[in-house]
């Protein structure tokens, strides 16, 4: 009896509890119907309405409209126009219906920015050509700065300005202005590689044509010997969609990148540079020449220390570096001065991606001269021969299984003469993705 009466007084607090005062029960609200979007059925935060007088959420019917679709989700029926346009009525009533609720947790949605229009676009771009002509720098900055401010507000806007020509109109502006002194443009210059990099990628030939004169990129090569990490940064996106036939030719530029590796600034910013020296030393006409002014800059200590706690992107693009720079004899030479690379190479194998351990066979196998066998029996006592054979059992491509193949050879016959050799397998690299 005791314990009925007490769950009596628990249910009675709780009913009121749950009660307003006039004795009606507080449930969690329901968003109306009205106020959500037909597509994904939530609460709309910018409601626009089509042609067809169907309310949607703007985010959720852009991406149906650029995924192909041609009709209203609703009717059916085929848009005979695409202008979305805002029902401020009913934003303004999901407003009001959020702020009644704030006591259930419901925050009030924002006011949505008006995205920029394409003639906005279009009409700041030819300012910015006139300012740029006429080297007006303080007007040419107002512009860029609208530019940035709508970069800012959403992706939407950022495809907007890209779908205009500003890449093109920015990079032109930036060659105009690296033709006169760096130092007095260094502003104007460094607010256009602000929004560079996110209008850049290797479709914009447009803008590329324009950047690749020697006045731009001496100045990307200038800001990326700065101080400024933000400009360095801004300046190595932009480089690494550069040709690299025209790089290659690029007063400093070796001397830049080496830089940019043995100052990080961002991984990002490290990644680009990698990228682009890894296109100098593989695909440049005079990459044997340019390797060894790498190695002679120390580039490959700076490379091996990136790789020892490197992540997958990162790793992947150091070791890519090293495999090329190995083709040459400085190269071979300075890796084997260095402690770091066998143990590293042997230690990637299976542990990071199949680019990886592609790179990592290869850079053993330019290290493993038969004819010394010091280095031989080093990589046996570090575990390559039980690496490599495990990889020939689980499989690997034609081209990397000869190399495998070759080593296993070779080093077998050092086995014997290895003085702390670990015959337990380790697997647990097998469990990696690769």
């Amino acid at each position: 009896m005791v314990l009925s009466g007490t769950l009596r007084k628990v249910f009675r607090r709780a009913h009121k509890e749950k009660c307003l005062p006039g004795g009606e029960l507080d449930l969690e609200p329901v968003i109306p119907m009205h106020f959500r979007c037909p597509v994904s059925l939530e609460m709309m935060k910018d409601p626009v309405t089509l042609c067809t007088g169907i309310t949607y959420d703007r985010d959720n019917i852009e991406r149906w409209i650029e995924s192909g679709n041609n009709t209203c989700p609703v009717t059916k029926q085929v848009l005979s126009s695409t202008q979305m346009i805002p029902n401020h009525a009913i934003r303004r009533m999901i407003q009001d219906w959020c702020v009644e609720h704030q006591s259930h947790g419901i925050e009030r949605i924002p006011t949505p920015r008006i995205p920029v229009a394409p003639y906005e676009v279009s009409e700041t771009c030819s300012r910015i050509i006139v300012a740029a002509r006429n080297g007006d720098i303080k007007r040419c900055q107002e512009l860029l700065g609208k530019i940035k401010n709508w970069g800012k507000e959403s992706e939407r806007n950022k495809r907007c300005i890209v779908e205009n020509g500003a890449c093109a109109v920015l990079a032109s502006a930036f060659d105009s202005f690296s033709r006169g002194s760096i130092e007095e443009n260094e502003e104007v210059l460094e607010m256009i590689l602000e929004v560079l990099p996110w209008m850049m990628n290797p479709s914009r030939e447009d803008a590329r044509s324009k950047l690749r004169s020697e006045a731009s990129l001496n100045c990307l090569v200038w800001f990326l010997n700065g101080n400024d990490l933000s400009a360095r940064q801004n300046a190595a996106m932009v480089l690494k969609e550069m040709p690299v036939r025209t790089l290659a030719k690029t007063e400093g530029i070796i001397e830049a990148l080496v830089k940019m590796i043995r100052e990080p600034i961002g991984p990002n910013a490290t990644k680009a540079s990698l990228t682009k020296i890894f296109q100098l030393v593989s695909s440049s006409d005079d990459n044997e020449r340019i390797s060894q002014r790498f190695v002679e800059l120390g580039l490959v200590s700076l490379l091996l220390e990136a790789i020892v706690d490197a992540d997958k992107s990162l790793c992947e693009k150091a070791m890519g570096v090293l495999d090329c720079i190995c083709d040459c004899k400085e190269g071979r030479e300075s890796a084997m001065a260095n402690s770091l690379t066998l143990p590293l190479a042997i230690k990637k194998i299976l542990r990071v991606s199949a680019l990886a351990t592609e790179f990592s066979v290869s850079i053993l196998w330019k290290l493993c001269d038969k004819e010394d066998e010091e280095v031989l029996v080093e990589a046996v006592q570090l575990g390559a021969f039980q690496k490599l054979l495990v990889l020939l059992q689980v499989g690997c491509e034609e081209s990397m299984k000869e190399k495998v193949t070759e080593l296993l050879k070779l080093l077998n016959a050092y086995r014997s003469k290895a003085e702390c050799v670990d015959s337990s397998l380790d697997l647990k690299y097998l469990k990696k993705p690769f």
